[in-house]
């Protein structure tokens, strides 16, 4: 009952209260990233969604305009030297994704799920079609972003995802909800260029010792 009827009616209410909510603060960013550095206020993205398929997904912009598109920020040389100012803070607070709400709102996006791959993640991909994490809607936030986001490697973050839909449920999204709010405040697993940071820092510790 939850998966199939609950958990979208949840998305739409909270969605619709969350963008007249936050309009002042979409303006004031709005305004913040005109103000810093020369392009569009918005980024637009071709991510993938539930069954594959494709959709367009909406950021606050963090990056200048000459960043190459379509490219994971891992594999980006020096990917702080594309950040703006006020995209690094942005992008710190997760502040960058509140134009998704909208996405949720269309049925592109769940608040709760797998964070949707860009089209072009093959690898992902494959890893999430073993738990079947690619046949429910991309989420906002997600068990996998609680336990690691960017520091996570790609099959550790399929397997989380996959958790995740197993364990689906209206207490499950509270729980991952909540400890959204906790690693934000935090600033846990930011990493510009860090997947796999901590297999990384796994194996520096072992060979240290």
């Amino acid at each position: 009952m939850y998966q199939r009827y609950l958990k979208r009616l949840l998305d739409i209410a909270l969605s619709s209260i969350g963008i007249v909510l936050l309009l002042p603060v979409f303006l004031l960013i709005s305004i913040w990233i005109k103000i810093d550095s020369r392009g569009p206020v918005l980024f637009r993205q071709k991510r993938i969604g539930r069954g594959k398929s494709i959709f367009v997904i909406y950021k606050f912009r963090t990056m200048k305009v000459n960043t190459p598109s379509d490219i994971p920020t891992h594999i980006l040389q020096k990917p702080d030297s594309f950040i703006t100012r006020s995209g690094k803070i942005l992008r710190n607070t997760s502040l960058d994704e509140l134009p998704q709400i909208w996405n949720i709102l269309k049925g592109d996006m769940s608040i709760i799920g797998p964070r949707p791959a860009l089209w072009n993640q093959a690898d992902l991909l494959a890893e999430r079609d073993k738990y079947d994490a690619n046949d429910i809607r991309p989420g906002l936030t997600g068990w996998a972003q609680i336990n690691g986001r960017d520091e996570l490697e790609i099959p550790v973050k399929a397997a989380l995802d996959g958790e995740y839909v197993k364990k689906m449920s209206f207490s499950f999204d509270v729980r991952c909800f909540i400890g959204t709010i906790l690693s934000i405040f935090r600033q846990e697993g930011v990493v510009e260029g860090g997947t796999g940071t901590l297999a990384d820092i796994a194996k520096e510790e072992m060979e240290a010792k």
